[in-house]
This record gives structure tokens, C-alpha cells and sequence, in this order.
């Protein structure tokens, strides 16, 4: 069984790598790409795509990581070569998941792991539940939140702060070497 886990990993850091971790450990997967969303369809991103896959590589070493040229997840979906994968998010993007391209054709082409957090209000999540045509192709488990976020990163590296403590020592040596995310 396959599993895929997207973003724009601007940069990676430990939350990434846990959640992969995590993921493979609870559904017993046989691989987990990693897809570096190109250009991403819902946000700007400051970095060019070969650079974040590069630091997507430094972050997981072990697993496939592919460049995404797709900007919506299910054209990704529909395209790439996965039959039936386990396609991974969290909490955050699965209350948003109805604002996406087509939610009901990403469920169709893959089943969703939703990672959720302690006291992640459940509500919020069986709302959009409610909504979808195979909520049965949609599976949540409980992980440990690691506190950072790509954006507190990019902020501690323009500030001059150390980032070690939160990303992986390859992707800390490459940011720094690089001189990435420094005003």
C-alpha cells in the first residue's frame, strides 16, 4: 500500500517528518512519496520548486520525493500512476478539504488520512463529514502536534534565530549554506 503525502515544504521541518513517520508506523504502508506541490494552486511561495525538493530530499532521505507540477490534488490524482493511494493531510486542511478542486473526485481516487491532534475540535471535522459522497474513504488518527510551522521557520531564519531544533540537520545545513529565507 502506497501513501502520499503533498505540500509545498517551504521549508520541511520535524512536523513533516513525524507525520510521514507516523503515518507509515499506523497504516503499516509499504512507501510514502513525498510530492513538492510546483506551484501550488492556494498560496504563493517565495522559493522555486527545485530548491524546495531539494530540501524535501534532505528531509526524507529514505522516501521517493517527486516534483508535483500539478497545481490541485486531484489532477495529481488523476494523472500520477497510484491506484487507490492513501493520500495524507491534516486537520486544518481536512476542515478546509470542501473549498478544494473537485473533494468528492479526490476521494474517489484515493482515500484520505486525516492526522488530527489532542483536543482538535471534532466537530469541525464531522461537519465536512457530512458533506462528502464516501465519507467512508476517509480515515482520521491521532498524532503528537509538533509545534512549528513552515512560516514560524522562515521568520526565525530572517530574524537571525537558530532552527536546528526544529528541522531535520540536513535541511538546517542547506538553508544556511544557501543563505535561504534571509531578508
Amino acid at each position: 500500500m502506497i501513501g502520499l503525502l503533498g505540500g509545498t515544504f517551504n521549508p520541511p521541518h520535524n512536523g513533516h517528518v513525524a507525520l510521514a513517520r507516523d503515518t507509515v508506523d499506523q497504516f503499516g504502508l509499504d512507501e510514502l512519496a513525498i510530492l513538492v506541490a510546483a506551484r501550488p494552486g492556494h498560496k504563493e511561495v517565495e522559493l522555486d520548486p527545485d530548491t524546495r525538493l531539494r530540501l524535501a530530499r534532505a528531509a526524507f532521505p529514505d522516501r521517493k520525493v517527486v516534483l508535483d507540477e500539478h497545481e490541485r490534488t486531484v489532477d495529481a490524482l488523476e494523472q500520477g500512476p497510484w491506484h487507490d493511494p492513501l493520500f495524507v493531510i491534516g486537520a486544518d486542511e481536512f476542515a478546509d478539504f470542501l473549498g478544494w478542486k473537485d473533494p468528492n473526485g479526490v476521494l474517489e481516487r484515493a482515500r484520505l488520512v486525516v492526522a488530527t491532534r489532542p483536543g482538535y475540535p471534532r466537530e469541525r471535522l464531522d461537519a465536512v463529514l457530512e458533506q462528502l459522497s464516501r465519507p467512508d474513504r476517509v480515515l482520521f488518527f491521532e498524532i503528537e502536534p509538533v509545534p512549528i510551522s513552515s512560516e514560524d521557520l522562515r521568520e526565525r531564519v530572517a530574524r537571525g534565530e537558530p532552527i536546528d531544533a526544529f528541522v531535520p540537520p540536513e535541511v538546517a545545513e542547506l538553508i544556511s549554506r544557501e543563505g535561504l529565507y534571509q531578508d
